[in-house]
């Protein structure tokens, strides 16, 4: 029975842990796992109810933290490396910057046969200065010559890897497109519907248009709030926006919110033009609530939010980073490049303005993206990887 440790970052709110969650879970019963990462943090929702709904027993590394800390650091590679020892893994498979470099720096140490890297993203734009980026792009040339295999989850971001930012091999990075659940994000819509506008107090004549991540510099939440200020001053028709998420840049946005001269709230009676929620734990009574998804990143790797708003039948107007092109069907979206604000703000204007004609078009594509993103295809395409590693 081939054995498995699986390393994350931290376990907070985000696709990264449904995704490691339904591979631990669902790989064919021969295989033994592991699943490992740091606690979230401030500001961050826990994830550990996703892994231990189905099951599973994660194990916490308090040391492994976001940020970049020689001690911390060293103390979680020492623990990672005794939990190697003890478990005995065939394959340690990494997801993610941080939990890639100290699990792989581990695992090399102890070696383990077949060590997997997985990019759920990158750093290596829009994040750090030109030095700090050569510096990890050195970093991670090293570790992907090292490891057994490199997995990309689009084909877009397996070019910048390999072309762009040249950091791993060609023929040792593999695509397989991440997976989950999304069944639930078709279901019982209605009832969903009801229940979100209801606790929001949304008028149904009211036009809803949400964006949910976590607030960071990257993700740039202070486009869709000039989005939804252009929208405010230039339709007719009556919005409710939502920001769902947390993170270190709000204060910063809700000043940025009052500047533009738009109305805010972080609770739910007071009626505003923009609310902010923080985290939603049923993002699919969310998404179901909501008309428009948005997404105005600088940089992503394949943003999860994308594709379970489609499995929710949700038009979407967002950012051309990552690996977005390659998940975004063209009927069911209008796209813009990160760094051209205007045409974002007219995009998001023409949505709402002929929302009743393009919707149609987004329910069109739910059925195809929960069967392209389903966790099934995933284990079965991450088994056959992991088979044609081990020689088995």
């Amino acid at each position: 029975m081939p054995k498995v440790l699986r390393i994350i970052n931290r376990f907070n709110l985000g696709g990264i842990t449904y995704n490691v969650s339904y591979l631990s879970k669902y790989l064919p019963q021969q295989y033994e796992t592991l699943l490992i990462g740091g606690p979230e943090e401030e500001g961050e929702e826990s994830s550990l109810y996703i892994p231990e709904s189905l099951g599973l027993k994660p194990i916490i590394v308090h040391e492994l933290k976001r940020s970049i800390n020689p001690l911390s650091d060293y103390y979680a590679y020492k623990k990672i490396k005794q939990i190697i020892k003890e478990f005995k893994p065939d394959i340690v498979h990494t997801h993610a910057s941080k939990a890639g470099a100290i699990g792989r720096l581990a695992a090399f140490s102890c070696n383990v046969p077949v060590v997997v890297h997985t990019f759920h993203g990158h750093v290596f734009k829009g994040y750090f200065s030109s030095f700090k980026t050569f510096i990890f792009k050195t970093i991670e040339r090293y570790l992907s010559k090292r490891s057994s295999a490199i997995v990309a989850i689009s084909g877009i971001q397996k070019t910048e890897l390999t072309k762009d930012y040249n950091v791993c091999a060609p023929e040792k990075t593999h695509v397989i497109k991440l997976g989950f659940d999304l069944k639930r994000f078709a279901a019982d819509k209605t009832a969903k519907r009801e229940l979100f506008r209801k606790n929001f107090y949304v008028l149904p004549e009211e036009l809803t248009i949400g964006i949910i991540g976590r607030l960071a510099p990257i993700k740039n939440h202070f486009l869709f709030i000039d989005a939804i200020a252009h929208v405010a001053k230039n339709s007719d028709k009556k919005i409710n926006a939502f920001i769902i998420g947390d993170g270190e840049t709000k204060e910063e946005l809700i000043k940025y919110t009052e500047s533009k001269g738009l109305t805010w709230s972080e609770k739910a009676e007071y009626r505003q033009q923009i609310t902010f929620t923080s985290w939603i734990k049923e993002i699919d009574i969310a998404l179901a609530g909501l008309d428009i998804v948005c997404l105005t990143s600088k940089n992503e790797g394949t943003p999860v939010s994308l594709i379970e708003a489609q499995a929710a039948g949700k038009f979407i107007v967002t950012t051309n980073v990552g690996g977005v092109k390659d998940i975004l069907n063209p009927k069911c979206g209008l796209l813009s490049e990160a760094d051209d604000r205007e045409t974002y703000k007219k995009n998001l204007l023409e949505a709402v303005t002929n929302f009743s004609e393009i919707s149609k078009n987004a329910h069109t594509a739910s059925e195809e993206v929960i069967n392209e993103f389903s966790y099934s295809r995933l284990c079965r395409e991450m088994d056959e990887l992991y088979r044609k590693l081990l020689k088995v």
